[in-house]
């Protein structure tokens, strides 16, 4: 068992040092031409785009970062272990997105609230080149590190995935702007803008929303507690369960559960059906990092045993 836990430690490590790289090398190829773009092609769209993706490498780091201290083995300090650190990290991730939606859609307000739009600047071909090119690399890079953030249940690199799907919108409501500003609608670059802010802005306000429920103690659903129920209530020694409780922690559950056995049998027997309810629960529900029971001894006339 130690040994398959080891393995499962190497292999999130190669995980998160791939999906670190990639995003990185990435986004850095990626708002460095944008940028350039932006200026030389004359497109406010395409530079605000290009800060949104130069954005994205700062919070890799951060995820990578929060990543990296939530898979720390529990200490002295931190007995429970440090995965809400992970949740730290989205966190910060989710106020760069906010900070950064909110920078990009100001000068597009600007520029239309002005009414100057034949002063507005017409971009150059490069700028709607960039961002095709942004467009296809950014929506590949967010299906690249959802299906890995979702191999390894980590909160911080979904969010980081989600960043990329932003940048790919973001890149779309460009694509439009510089488009439309080319065929003579100049302000459209600015109205790209404002687009852009909005969709920057609804990606932040999702992963501040989970990331504030996983630090939290929030329940894990009624549809979830349900399932976890019905299978407790399964497994054999089981009377029925009294109370159960979940909490997310991070990117694990951690549950408070009481159960029903029968009274009349041992010590020894009831501490051995509580033991085989923790191993099978938490090897069939692998987010589920620790389970606490509580014996309760069945009132006999509620047994099962008396009843039939």
């Amino acid at each position: 068992m130690n040994n398959k836990n080891q393995n499962l430690m190497i292999n999130e490590e190669a995980v998160i040092r791939k999906l670190s790289l990639v995003s990185l090398l990435g986004n850095a190829i990626l708002s460095g031409f944008k940028l350039f773009a932006g200026i030389f092609g004359h497109s406010g769209a395409m530079i605000s785009d290009a800060i949104h993706s130069l954005s994205d490498v700062f919070t890799t780091l951060v995820a990578w970062i929060g990543v990296k201290v939530s898979k720390k083995a529990a200490d002295t300090d931190h007995p429970y272990g440090h995965e809400r650190m992970e949740c730290v990290a989205a966190l910060i991730l989710g106020l760069i997105l906010l900070a950064t939606g909110l920078g990009v859609g100001k000068v597009g307000v600007q520029n239309i609230i002005s009414g100057k739009y034949e002063m507005l600047p017409i971009p150059g071909a490069i700028a709607l080149i960039a961002a095709i090119l942004s467009i296809i690399g950014k929506e590949a890079m967010y299906w690249y590190t959802r299906y890995y953030a979702k191999l390894i249940n980590s909160a911080a690199f979904m969010a980081d995935a989600w960043h990329h799907r932003s940048d790919a919108l973001s890149s779309i409501g460009s694509l439009i702007g510089i488009g439309g500003a080319m065929m003579g609608f100049p302000v459209l670059d600015s109205v790209a803008s404002v687009i852009i802010c909005l969709f920057i802005l609804k990606v932040s306000y999702d992963v501040l929303k989970d990331a504030l429920a996983k630090m939290l103690d929030t329940s894990c659903g009624d549809d979830y507690e349900q399932k976890l129920t019905e299978y407790i209530s399964a497994q054999e020694g089981v009377i029925c369960v009294d109370m159960l409780r979940s909490r997310m922690f991070g990117n694990k559950i951690y549950i408070d559960l009481e159960i029903e056995v029968n009274g009349s049998q041992s010590l020894k027997d009831a501490h051995d059906i509580a033991e085989h309810v923790h191993a099978s629960v938490e090897n069939h529900f692998p987010e589920i990092k620790h389970i606490m029971i509580h014996v309760n001894p069945a009132n006999e006339l509620d047994s099962p045993l008396n009843q039939s």
